[in-house]
């Protein structure tokens, strides 16, 4: 895998936003540090055994009135092979596509700046 292309993954028919396209991760469970709960979101959602250590950006959004707090890590190391255990579809696809994808509105709002964030990674 290399930086220029991102796993995503459909949402659910049954979950909140269903058919967007997301990046893997979910809600942080209470007593996890926010790395503790991505490497357990990326266990239950594909299957793997992942390193998250490199914190690209934090932003938040507000839908309708409820705030949320985006972590968004760049997983470059991980053990197993993503394998589809939560989502309709994942996709690996090249960042500068990732316009082409109906995302959540909070990603499309930073969508700009996290493709920047992931070109200055070495």
């Amino acid at each position: 895998m290399s930086q220029d292309k991102v796993l995503i993954g459909m949402r659910p028919e049954e979950k909140n936003l269903p058919g967007l396209w997301e990046f893997p991760g979910g809600k942080i469970e209470l007593g996890e540090s926010p790395e503790e709960a991505l490497v357990r979101e990326l266990n239950e959602e594909l299957g793997i055994q992942a390193k998250a250590n490199h914190l690209l950006m934090a932003v938040t959004h507000d839908y309708s009135g409820a705030g949320i707090l985006l972590l968004f890590y760049l997983v470059k190391f991980w053990k197993g092979e993503p394998k589809n255990l939560h989502h309709q579809k994942l996709q690996w696809v090249k960042w500068s596509e990732l316009k082409d994808y109906s995302l959540p509105e909070a990603n499309q709002k930073v969508l700009p700046q996290l493709i920047k964030e992931i070109e200055r990674v070495p």
